[in-house]
Formats: structure tokens, sequence, C-alpha cells
């Protein structure tokens, strides 16, 4: 059993056992996943940190772990009587370096499941570099700490091998980005952290400046002008690995900073920039885990995506696909699915073994996306149709629902009436949850696509006007650019997502490369000529310029780091990421700063309410998750 309790005072002097200042000489001859039966005889020395003690009264077995894995080794009085009595201190988590021979272990001790568990280390001598208090979690992946623990304690969090492996994983994803783009002639170059505030679809963060006081800076949400202006400035190919920052909600997958895989290149069509996007994950998947991604990644477009998923970054691995019903009950009887602005149904084989508990749940999971309800019908396995809502369909009704879905005995068929929005999002993501339920989903397969033929406008009906799909720097499709501004619903961009497993992963569009068409796209957004200068004034006069054509694409490197890993979370692939909250609990940021600092910026802050005692604000403090 590991011994993770007692310290060194209580069976020696720590004087005796001081931590030693420096090396001594020591090199590190391996790391402590690398040594097998090929390394037997051989004088070693490892470093690294005390994963687990076992004394067995004569022998002491220490587990020792760096990033790599770990290396039993073996403390024995036969082989090195003095190194053995001083290993009696040697508690968990203690920085050590250990000298001493390899040996294979006794016949039938083998561990097959570690890679060094071919053998063990005999230890000769040993330093202790350093000693550590008891952590507040064990350091190993079986660890059920609540993970707001975890994150104030990150560097001990990332000590467990499964995080540590996930960021040897993410760096290796970054060398081969960088190898793959550098083949192909991209140039990587660095854009202004601090930069001007301009729309883009979120919340900026501001940065105040001390030197122009009651004037700010940005972070950027995106490098988006910068490249476009790097192909101005006739560079041709650019990629950058870059931070990015979002003022907005957080939840799984997304963070307040993050980093996207930046791509910008001359000259290009649709086609092109796709064929090296899908040639770069291709090489990123094979190169990090050795999966086969497909020669060519099917498309289909965006009114597809959305008819029959339910989604512009629909999950392929399974095939519940959505139908849309509402010809069928169209002047019927049963008003609530007559009178709908958008009637879809999903069938689900099988579905008949759901019990009426798993529904009314299914029916509160609707509820999330604006959905007012949830119908159904069951097909009994005697042909019955068992459902309320059957009693006021008419019999050509229920012949062609039967027809068009293909009903047979034992399937559940689920109906959503409702605005278009609040249908496609109910069902698709109850087609998520089903597919999960009935163990769908091939959790092991990579299912690229390209979802193509975006709109490139959507209508805001909150603020009353149409806005960029993606970012009004998009081209509208060939033969468009004249119609937008009477025909703003039919236009479709040039802009092109990759989905992968559920996930957009990347996303880009061949960009507007002259100022009249820029000019014509800000026209068709509501935003006037002089709001058009004072935000992208700059834009506008490169684009005069003699501008290339140009395009790109932008990768989410977290994202495909997490689909690559299987992590849940965007933040079990992020060195020190935020909470929920957006906040940092091992730095508490954000936080106060001096009033100094204030005064320098030209800030003065509001008085906080007087109702919000300090200690409740503590309190919210450390409960941000």
């Amino acid at each position: 059993m590991t011994d993770q309790t007692s310290t060194v005072g209580e069976e020696r002097d720590y004087d005796e056992y001081r931590v030693i200042q420096d090396l001594g000489g020591w090199k590190r001859s391996h790391h402590c996943n690398q040594l097998t039966s090929a390394n037997l005889g051989e004088e070693v020395t490892l470093m690294g940190w005390v994963q687990f003690r076992r004394d067995h009264g004569g022998l002491i077995f220490i587990d020792l772990r760096d990033r790599e894995g770990l290396t039993q080794t073996v403390f024995s009085p036969e082989v090195a009587p003095e190194a053995h009595e001083r290993a009696h201190a040697i508690r968990i988590e203690y920085v050590c370096a250990l000298r001493g021979i390899v040996r294979a272990r006794p016949e039938g001790m083998a561990n097959p499941g570690m890679a060094t568990g071919e053998i063990e280390v005999y230890v000769t001598d040993w330093k202790l570099l350093n000693t550590s208090d008891t952590p507040p979690f064990p350091i190993e992946d079986r660890v059920d700490a609540a993970e707001m623990l975890r994150l104030k304690y990150r560097y001990l969090d990332l000590r467990r091998p499964r995080l540590a492996k996930n960021l040897i994983l993410r760096n290796k994803a970054a060398q081969s980005v960088r190898r793959y783009l550098d083949g192909l002639g991209f140039l990587e170059i660095e854009t202004p952290v601090l930069t001007k505030s301009t729309p883009e679809g979120a919340r900026d963060f501001l940065v105040p400046s001390r030197m122009s006081q009651g004037m700010f800076y940005a972070l950027p949400q995106s490098p988006q002008i910068f490249k476009q202006l790097l192909m101005v400035s006739g560079l041709d190919r650019y990629f950058q690995i870059v931070k990015c920052f979002r003022d907005e909600d957080l939840r799984a997958d997304r963070q307040p900073e993050f980093t996207q895989i930046d791509i910008e290149m001359s000259f290009p069509d649709e086609e092109q920039v796709m064929g090296m996007a899908e040639g770069l994950v291709r090489t990123l998947f094979s190169e990090t885990i050795g999966a086969q991604l497909p020669a060519s990644f099917p498309r289909m477009t965006y009114k597809q995506a959305m008819d029959e998923y339910g989604s512009d970054k629909p999950d392929v691995r399974f095939e519940l696909r959505l139908a849309d019903v509402k010809d069928i009950f169209a002047g019927g009887g049963f008003k609530v699915f007559a009178n709908a602005p958008c009637l879809k149904a999903m069938r689900v084989p099988g579905g008949l073994e759901l019990s009426r508990k798993e529904i009314d749940d299914y029916t509160e999971f609707v509820k999330i996306y604006g959905a007012q309800g949830l119908a159904w019908i069951k097909v009994k396995e005697d042909g019955e149709w068992q459902s309320p809502i059957v009693k006021f369909f008419s019999d050509d009704e229920k012949a062609k629902l039967a027809e068009r879905l293909g009903m047979v005995p034992g399937d559940i068929v689920f109906f959503q009436a409702a605005p278009e929005d609040v249908t496609n999002a109910s069902l698709g993501n109850l087609r998520l949850k089903v597919g999960e339920r009935f163990g769908l989903i091939d959790e092991k397969a990579f299912a690229p696509l390209w979802v193509t033929d975006f709109p490139l406008l959507e209508y805001d009906a909150e603020d009353k006007r149409w806005v960029a799909k993606h970012h009004p720097f998009t081209s509208p499709q060939p033969g468009q650019m004249d119609t937008i501004a009477s025909d703003p619903a039919g236009a479709l961009a040039r802009a092109y997502d990759l989905v992968l497993n559920g996930s957009e992963i990347g996303g880009g569009s061949i960009r507007i490369h002259t100022p009249a068409a820029q000019k014509a796209m800000f026209q068709a957004l509501g935003i006037a000529d002089d709001e058009a200068e004072e935000k992208f004034g700059f834009l506008i006069e490169a684009l005069k310029f003699g501008a290339p054509p140009h395009g790109g694409i932008a990768f989410g490197l977290d994202r495909i780091i997490m689909i690559l890993t299987g992590a849940k979370s965007i933040r079990d692939v992020i060195a020190f990421p935020k909470t929920q909250k957006a906040t940092c609990l091992m730095t508490d940021a954000p936080n106060v700063v001096a009033k100094k600092q204030l005064r320098e910026l030209g800030i003065a802050l509001r008085e906080k309410p007087q109702d919000a005692p300090a200690a409740e604000q503590t309190h919210e403090k450390k409960n941000e998750a």
C-alpha cells in the first residue's frame, strides 16, 4: 500500500537529508518512460517526482514520474545500504535524482500496462532535490477532486499524466501545422495584440491607454483585417498560431482567450483554400494520433444541413435525420401542426423502448432551446400507433406520414412545431442526445464535413437590421453583389466551414478585395459611410492600392486538440484556462488594481452598491464556476 501520509520528521532528523542546491554534476540520462529490456545492465540517472512509495520491510519501491511516464525503482540494503537507509525519508511528490542499474523484473512481476513494465532500476545513489507538502489532491488520473480545487492548484493538476499528455500532443500538433504550411510556402507572421476596436460579432476586451487617456486599445477577436492587409502587402501566403480574445459567455468548448491556426493566401478560389485545409487536417491527425482521414472530405450545403440535421455543424457519424412534414398536416384537423410556422419530425428506430420518464426528460430538454413541448408517436410491435395526438390525425395524414418517414414497429417519432430556428435547435440537439442514448455514435470515428453556401446575411430581429453571417469582409457568390440590397435574404456567401464530429473546427471565406464592393457590403449592413470610415477606413484605403483577390481559413486549435484527445472540456487542453465565469482561480484574476494605476489611466470607478457586503462579494468570487 502506498505511504502518502508520513513525513520525514517522523523517522529522521530532517537536517540529515538537506535538499541539495545543485545537481553536483549529475545529468539525467533517460526520461521515466524510456527504459526497456534493451537497457538491461546499464547505469542510468533519472530525475522526477515520487508518484508512489511502498516499503516492504526490506526493499523500498519508488515509482518515479516525469512528464513522459513512470519507472519503478528499488532501494535494496544488499545493493546500496546507505542509499537504502536514507530512502526512508522519501515521500510522495518529493523531487529526486536517482542513479542505479537497470535490471529485469522478477519472473511473473512484469507490468504490460507500463512502457517500462519489463524493468526496474536498483538505486545505488540518490539526491533529494526538493521536498513537498501533501498535495490537496492525488496526482493521478483517477482523481475525484472538484474542478475548482484543481484549477486553483493548476500547476499540480498539470502533473497528472492525462493532462500532461494533452499538452504534449498539443505541442506535437502545433509543430505539425508549422511543418505542413512551411512546406507550402506560407510565412509565419505576427500581428498586433493591441489594436483598434472593430465590430466582429462579440464584445471586445478593452485596454485603456495611459499615453492617450480616454482612449482604448482592443485585444483582437481575430487577426482578420491584419491578414487581409498582409495580402495587400504582397506577402502572398501567411499563417499564424495566434491568441484571440472574445468577451462572451463561456461553455465547454469556449474560453475568453483561445488559439487559432490563422491562414490567408492570395489569388485562390474556394477549391484551393479547401484543398490546402484538407491536407493540413489529414496531416495533423496522421502525425499526432495516427488517424487516417478520407482522401476527400464530403460536402453539404448550409440549407441541407439545417433541413436534415437542424444544425450548421452536423455530426454525420450517425444517420438520424429530420424531415419536413408541414405539408402533410396543412389544413388538417390538428391545429397545433396545421398552423405551425415550421413542422419537422425525427424517426428513431428502436425508440419504442423509451420510458415515459425519458420522454418527459426530453420534453424538458428541448425547452432549453425555446420549444414549448415535444410531441411523439410510438409504433408498437403490432403496428398500432400510441400517442395522445394520434386521435387528431386523418387516415390520409397517417398514411403519408408513415410513408415519408418509413415508420415501422419499434419506432418512436418526435415532432416539433415552432418557428424554424426553434424547431431546428430543439430537434437538432435532441438528435445528438438520442444518438448518445441509443449508442448510435461511433466515438472512435472521425467524420469531417465541409458545409458550404452559407447565407451572406442574416436578419437580427432584436436590432431590426441585416448582419453578416460570418463577417462583413466575406465576398458574396459571383453575380450577387448587385442584388444584395434588393434581395439580402437570397444572397449566398463564398464561405465554407469545416465540421468534425459535430464541432466546427474551422471556417473561412473568399474576401471582398475592392473598395467599391466593400462599401456596398457596409451599406447592405446599414453601416453609413462616415461610420465605415471611422471603423474600417484604413482597410478601405488599403483596398484602393491594388489589393489581390484573397481568401483563407482559421482553425480552432483548442477544439481540434479536444477531438484528438477525447477531452470533454476545452479546459483540459489549455495549460492555464479560465472558469466558466472567465476567472483564474490560481492567480485570482481579474482583480482590483491600485488607485495610482487608475489615476495614471485617467479612470475613476463607480462606488460599489452598499447592499453588497464585502463578505458576500468574496463568497461569490470563490464560487465562480
